[in-house]
């Protein structure tokens, strides 16, 4: 029998199995943001902030400061009027003076119905105020209607208030060019507005109101919209609340206004 061979090494055993399963990797931990991510992530949080609180100031505004290709064209244009649209709001104000009107000769007719006695004097004196009193503002009502009479009239002449309805057109107010440095757009509070504010146009007659409406602070610039403030009287006849009947916009309005005449535009409606 022949004897095994010291030199050869024994097979090795087997490994034996492992039945634990396998361990999952761990998950990468959440890299840390930077210094400078932090900073531009509030920064951008910031700048929404202040967005924000332009839009709560009223609805995003077209800019009306740059200037036309027709800048300028004096003589060429012809004149531009901006006349208040018909609206219901405007229906239903002559509807209720209507009605206010012959609930006003209703009191009459009762105070003469009862005859004699002071009970019938006060009804009758009643409802001839009434009929007064409503009767012109029915026919204020329905005469601005029909008549359609501009608010606003721009040529080459420069700025012109019609008088309003029935006044006669002899009492026109108008501003030439010559005298106007400079118009400019404002916006202010006011209670039952679409957003509780309303645009005004304002042209101004001096150059010292010119440069107040371009460095006063915007608070401050409520009393060009004002009558009982002396420093900006002047401006008050030229002042334009943009009504949102009007047939025209304020950006168009302007742009009209610079293809008659090469005038200064002050936007100080957001900032």
């Amino acid at each position: 029998m022949d004897d095994a061979d010291p030199r050869t090494d024994p097979p090795a055993p087997p490994a034996p199995e492992d039945d634990t399963a396998p361990e999952r990797p761990a998950k990468p931990a959440p890299a840390k943001r930077s210094a400078s991510a932090e900073g531009a992530s509030s920064d951008r949080e910031g700048d929404t902030a202040e967005d924000g609180e332009e839009a709560e100031d009223g609805e995003p505004v077209e800019d009306i400061t740059a200037e036309g290709d027709g800048d300028g064209a004096a003589g060429t244009q012809a004149a531009f009027a901006v006349r208040t649209r018909v609206t219901w709001r405007g229906m239903w104000q002559l509807v209720a003076f209507v009605i206010l009107f012959l609930a006003a000769g209703v009191f009459i007719a009762g105070g003469v119905m009862r005859g004699k006695g002071a009970g019938s004097l006060v009804f009758v004196v009643l409802g001839g105020s009434g009929v007064l009193l409503f009767g012109a503002g029915m026919l204020m009502s329905a005469g601005a209607m029909l008549a359609r009479r501009p608010v606003l009239e721009i040529d080459s002449e420069g700025v012109r208030r019609p008088a309003r309805w029935p006044m006669p057109r002899r009492a026109d107010r108008g501003l030439p060019w010559s005298r106007t440095a400079a118009l400019t757009a404002v916006r202010r509070g006011v209670a039952g507005t679409r957003g509780g504010v309303q645009d005004y146009l304002v042209f101004l007659p001096t150059p010292e109101l010119a440069e107040l409406a371009r460095t006063a602070e915007r608070p401050h610039l409520v009393a060009l919209t004002l009558q009982d403030v002396p420093a900006t009287r002047e401006a008050v006849p030229w002042c334009f609340p943009v009504e949102p009947g009007w047939d025209a916009t304020l950006p168009e309005i302007v742009r009209q206004a610079r293809r008659r005449h090469r005038v200064t535009v002050i936007d100080r409606r957001t900032k």
